[in-house]
């Protein structure tokens, strides 16, 4: 017989590794709130959620902050009957309590957030899972209630809109120049340090001896703190260019300068990822995933192991230097010219490293590698690049720091999308290929809204509009009586040949309503086949020509119309017949009442008939 597992106490915490592979504690106290053990009940499958699905840190907290959330309301909901609510028991009713707190969620969220949902989604996901185990019993209410669907909208996420090609291109400008007075500034700061000796025996005050004390982990940022509490010398001095801090805070900025002439810090990276993100087009997190063992410098060129975890995808790419158009010389990359090299870039980025990934304890050692210290621990902390850092080390804070404003959101992942729509344009929206790091269903939902995709599609399809509406409203060529007499070298400059212009005089070209220029050449049928839609649709056809002896059957083309304008709905009418209708009003109204009335008496007379199709006779408005 097997025992249940005995039960939790304390504190729960879910453990999960982020994307460089640093494992991010989330703890959840069910002491905190009064509705204890249903706390405990969510908490308790919330960690075994966790640790079954590998789930990423942001989900993790997403399911937490949910929990506090739902237990938060509970016992403000149940007051005195909080402490007995328990997902096993059917009093107090949760499943009253869980549509309620349902209910209030959109109030908390702008409008359109896909909050609401999300925290209602983790909350019965969890009451459903519970509900699997055999061990674990559910009340009936609240477990038929959480295993449908809640009733809250998904809403949607703000798409980010791609950098202008302005801001790209003074952001590429911005981040080579930085990349290079970063090279100058660790080269200058590693040769000062290369002058220094020990600080305990050369001196505590002296700028290379500090320099080669901390390059050489000969002393700690402690023991520099411990050493420099007396006055200091102007050049000691001058490294500390903030003046509007404390007087106890000047030794910890006086050791971040000097770390900053030995070492990158996070906010200078933020140069070498926007250089790299704009010449591969791959995603910021792919590039500074990198490490030692997934950069091949080849012949021409560098190969990249590039993972995208929400993809799920390992990609490997080649990408090979520029040269002169006719020339087989390497192409290298100039502080002033922001040529876009990858291996060049990523060059540049190891020599700066080089001295953290000696240091690094992870092997192989990421090639994005910076150095900090905190106000805490006074010690040197070499670690990965840290996209979530402080204000001051954040895209934004190197967008200051270079001093470049651009518009909207200061986001890098818009730079990738600028690439993302390039891509798109030069592959003519072949999506297949676009989406050749992703899935299309991602390139469709995030990249193919950006502005410059919209505005190429609309300057596509207004293209295409104009183009179709200046063929269908190309309509006949109307000749007088004096043009339809005039030489065939006059109907030439109309574009006529002289055998057409003589088959118009002779009327081997009547096609009953009007006259054909080449009835193999419709625009309405394939080209070499004899026109399917005359005379119904001449006057619609760019090749109709209409002779003064067309008036008659005009005339009658013209009574047809009006029999089914009377017959249809307008609707109808306007989409069969209303482009024909209007041309040939325009045609009737250059003719004078005596050529209309000659032409009357001629029918009237002559017995003349229209000669159009007997389907044309009738129309079905289905």
């Amino acid at each position: 017989m097997s025992q249940a597992p005995m039960a939790k106490v304390g504190i729960r915490q879910a453990l999960t590794a982020d994307a460089r592979g640093v494992v991010r504690p989330s703890p959840f106290d069910p002491a905190g709130y009064s509705c204890r053990t249903l706390a405990e009940e969510l908490a308790d499958e919330w960690v075994e959620f966790v640790e079954v699905s590998r789930v990423r840190v942001g989900t993790t907290r997403n399911y937490r902050q949910a929990i506090e959330a739902f237990c938060q309301f509970t016992d403000g909901q149940l007051v005195e009957r909080a402490p007995h609510a328990s997902m096993a028991r059917p009093d107090p009713d949760l499943s009253v309590v869980l549509l309620a707190w349902e209910r209030q969620l959109p109030a908390q969220s702008p409008l359109g957030s896909t909050r609401p949902a999300v925290m209602a989604s983790a909350i019965r996901t969890l009451i459903n899972r519970r509900g699997r185990h055999p061990d674990r019993p559910v009340a009936p209410g609240l477990r038929g209630l959480a295993a449908g669907q809640h009733a809250l909208h998904w809403g949607s996420s703000r798409e980010l809109d791609e950098f202008s090609r302005k801001d790209k291109a003074a952001l590429v400008k911005a981040a080579w120049k930085d990349s290079g007075d970063l090279a100058k500034r660790l080269d200058a700061g590693r040769a000062l340090a290369a002058t220094g000796g020990h600080p305990a025996e050369h001196g505590w005050l002296s700028v290379p001896n500090l320099l080669w004390g901390l390059a050489n982990d000969a002393v700690t940022p402690r023991e520099i703190a411990r050493q420099l509490r007396g006055l200091w010398p102007a050049e000691l001095s001058a490294l500390v260019v903030r003046q509007d801090i404390r007087p106890s805070m000047r030794v910890y900025f006086l050791i971040l300068a000097l770390l900053e002439m030995l070492y990158p810090t996070q906010r200078d990276l933020h140069a070498f990822r926007v250089l790299l993100v704009a010449a591969t087009g791959h995603a910021p997190e792919e590039l500074t995933g990198l490490d030692e063992d997934t950069v091949e410098f080849v012949e021409n060129g560098v190969r990249l192991t590039l993972t995208k975890h929400r993809a799920r995808r390992i990609r490997r790419r080649a990408f090979t230097r520029i040269a002169p158009a006719g020339t087989e010389e390497e192409v290298l990359t100039h502080a002033d010219r922001p040529r876009l090299e990858v291996s060049e870039i990523l060059r540049r980025l190891l020599e700066v490293t080089a001295p953290l990934r000696e240091r690094a304890e992870e092997r192989p050692a990421p090639l994005f590698m910076q150095a900090s210290m905190s106000m805490k621990v006074w010690e040197v902390n070499v670690g990965r690049f840290n996209p979530c850092g402080g204000p001051r080390q954040s895209f934004r804070g190197w967008l200051d720091k270079v001093g470049l404003e651009v518009e909207g959101p200061a986001d890098v992942r818009r730079l990738r999308k600028s690439t993302k729509v390039e891509k798109a344009i030069a592959f003519g929206g072949r999506i297949a290929d676009i989406a050749d790091d992703h899935h299309t269903e991602t390139f469709r939902g995030h990249y193919g809204q950006g502005t410059t995709l919209r505005v190429v599609s609309g300057e596509v399809i207004t293209s295409a509009q104009q183009a179709w509406f200046d063929k269908a409203t190309a309509g006949p060529v109307v000749l007088d009586a004096a043009a339809a007499s005039s030489p065939s070298s006059a109907l030439a400059e109309l574009g006529l040949t002289p055998e057409q212009a003589d088959g118009l005089r002779a009327g081997a070209l009547d096609m009953g309503v009007t006259s054909c220029r080449d009835p193999f050449d419709s625009p309405f049928s394939e080209r070499g086949q004899l026109c399917a839609v005359a005379p119904l649709r001449c006057l619609e056809c760019r090749n109709a020509w209409i002779l003064p002896s067309n008036l008659p059957q005009l005339l009658l083309f013209a009574d047809h119309l009006e029999a089914m304008r009377r017959r249809l709905s307008p609707v109808h009418f306007d989409t069969l017949w209303g482009q024909s209708a209007a041309n040939l009003e325009a045609v009737l109204a250059d003719r004078t009442d005596q050529e209309i009335s000659t032409a009357r008496r001629h029918i009237a007379d002559g017995g003349v008939s229209l000669q159009i199709p007997l389907a044309a006779r009738a129309e079905f408005d289905a």
